[in-house]
This record gives C-alpha cells, sequence and structure tokens, in this order.
C-alpha cells in the first residue's frame, strides 16, 4: 500500500476472505462465498474497485475477467493499521497510546513480562 487507508467493515471481511484463500479471487467466487449478504455484482465489483485503489488488492486482466490477488499480507495491513492509529491519534507516541489503552488500570504481571520481553527483542534487533 503506497499510502494508507484504513478499511470499511466489509472491505476487511473481502480481504480477510482472500488472506485465507491466499490466491486468486474474482467477482464470482465472492458473490458465492458473501451470497448470504444479498451483495450484488455492482456492490461486490465496487469494493474490488476500492481495494485496489486503497492498495491492498492488485488486479490482473485475465481475457475478460479481473483476477485479484492481495497486494499486501494481513500482517502488514495491520501493522499500518496501527503505525496510523498511534500517528494520527496519540501524536506518534506509543507511550501515550499504551496508557491510553490501559486507561490507568494497570498491567497484569503477565502482560507487564510480556510487553517486556517483546520490547527486549525489539531493542536486541
Amino acid at each position: 500500500m503506497k499510502f494508507f487507508q484504513s478499511l470499511s467493515d466489509s472491505e476487511m471481511e473481502i480481504m480477510r476472505y482472500v488472506w485465507d484463500c491466499g490466491g486468486a479471487v474474482t467477482t464470482s467466487i465472492l458473490l458465492e462465498v458473501f451470497a448470504y449478504k444479498g451483495w450484488k455484482v455492482q456492490t461486490v465489483s465496487t469494493f474490488l474497485t476500492r481495494l485496489a485503489d486503497k492498495g491492498a488488492l492488485r488486479v490482473e486482466k485475465r481475457g475478460k475477467a479481473n483476477v485479484y490477488f492481495p497486494a499486501v499480507t494481513e500482517a502488514e495491513y495491520h501493522e499500518l493499521e496501527a503505525r496510523h492509529l498511534v500517528d494520527s491519534k496519540y501524536h506518534g507516541s506509543v507511550l501515550d497510546f499504551l496508557a491510553a489503552f490501559y486507561g490507568g488500570k494497570g498491567l497484569s504481571p503477565e502482560e507487564a513480562d510480556e510487553l517486556k520481553r517483546w520490547f527486549d527483542e525489539e531493542a536486541g534487533r
């Protein structure tokens, strides 16, 4: 993703399916998968276009059909989402984010140990 744009709930549902299947998807496949939602061809096509415009999917033309592939992994997307949240809401401060996240409740000893291990590993890179 060249720039970050959050995905809507419906876009995330589609991306989770694309990530889980690990391969190419088409509009017709997604119409079958999401039939329970009552989405029409135009709805699915709109979501796919938006996901491609946001850089989450890449598109290849195969005959008359478009085939869609993930342009980022799920982990990469979540990393971008988290960084965007910290940058936009907490002035880039992970400490401010953590303080807000825990809201003065404090960490359990297990959570504190896990965070310490994680920070130690990150510092050792």
